[in-house]
């Protein structure tokens, strides 16, 4: 359910109209508004509850949320939600850059292009530390020492930084270290991980996992938001298909779709949905103008060597074409991106 405020209605009111939630043994959530305030009331099991919360004083409105996906819902948030990481803005009409190493390797290897990004105006910086591999024998990540490395990186280049959790014992960690947690495509259905994560505190970059609809992808975000984290940034990184030109096929549908639906901003990942370089910034300049609110890209400087996706990190002289391009087609969008 969805509780609107009257405009004139005081902390008092406000206040016994949470308590009375709870008394019912819902959950209440602030939900900002230009105009008024809204508590969004989640744990109810039908519509006929709002009579109970319906008649308190400084109530104006009661409306029943039908979707599954409570808080990530427009029917619960109207407006859309603006997602900061430290001074970047997701979904405030602008196009936010990540970039970075699919795999922090080295020290040397993460600063240097760490560096190189921030450069080319990238707004954050991406950086594996733990790396859930398909093959048991493939790179697995540097774990504590590279969220070290990665803090570093953000202390020369002043770039926040986005890295992935795979496991609810190292999330508490991982959240000492960065700025932003991310959930990967393999575990955006690890539920126990989602309560942890949604537990840290940090804002959440949500992968869409490689079969899941739009509305399982909501449902994880659900967790996240019903555990604590209301700073969720959906990412679209391809749907596995029949296909075989590209490692997974790029859902461009998605973003006007999650966008009629949800609050939550969405971007593009057009790194792992194209699994080759060549096709990279054609994925991203769809996201775009498709109205993504951002894109996560690899760049690495010596891709031949990379320990992880070399095949699909740009060169940061790509990176720099990409910038080049993405820029025209913001402007003629209206928009912003990078630094």
């Amino acid at each position: 359910m969805l509780i609107i405020m009257n405009a004139t209605a005081t902390d008092p009111q406000i206040v016994r109209v949470k308590e009375r939630i709870e008394e019912l043994g819902f959950t209440a959530h602030d939900i900002p508004g230009r105009t008024r305030l809204a508590i969004g009331v989640t744990g109810n099991k039908n519509a006929d509850d709002r009579v109970y919360l319906e008649g308190l004083p400084g109530v104006l409105q009661v409306i029943p949320v039908t979707k599954p996906y409570k808080l990530a819902s427009r029917d619960m948030h109207p407006e859309n939600s603006v997602i900061s990481v430290q001074s970047v803005k997701f979904g405030d009409g602008n196009v936010v850059m990540i970039a970075g190493p699919c795999a922090v390797e080295s020290r040397d290897q993460t600063l240097r292009i760490a560096e190189q990004v921030a450069e080319r105006g990238a707004q954050m910086l991406r950086g594996g530390a733990y790396k859930p591999r398909t093959s048991p024998y493939s790179f697995q990540g540097l774990g504590e020492e590279a969220l070290k490395i990665l803090a570093e990186a953000r202390e020369k280049t002043g770039l926040p930084i986005v890295t992935e959790v795979v496991d609810p014992n190292t999330a508490a960690l991982v959240g000492n270290y960065v700025d932003m947690l991310q959930i990967g495509t393999r575990n955006m259905q690890n539920f126990i991980l989602l309560k942890e994560v949604g537990r840290v505190g940090k804002p959440v970059l949500l992968k869409r996992g490689m079969s899941a609809t739009l509305d399982e992808t909501l449902m994880s975000a659900e967790y996240l938001m019903a555990h604590g984290c209301h700073d969720v940034v959906i990412c679209e990184r391809g749907v596995r298909t029949f296909t075989s030109h590209a490692r997974n096929t790029l859902d461009i549908s998605i973003i006007p779709a999650l966008k009629r639906v949800s609050h939550l901003p969405i971007i593009i990942d057009p790194s792992h949905s194209s699994g080759q370089r060549f096709s990279v910034i054609p994925h991203a300049l769809a996201g775009i103008g498709a109205g993504a609110d951002g894109l996560i890209v690899d760049v690495h400087d010596k891709p031949e060597e990379a320990l992880c996706d070399g095949p699909q990190a740009l060169p940061p002289v790509e990176f720099s074409e990409l910038m080049r391009i993405a820029k025209g087609v913001c402007n003629a969008m209206g928009k912003s991106i990078g630094q």
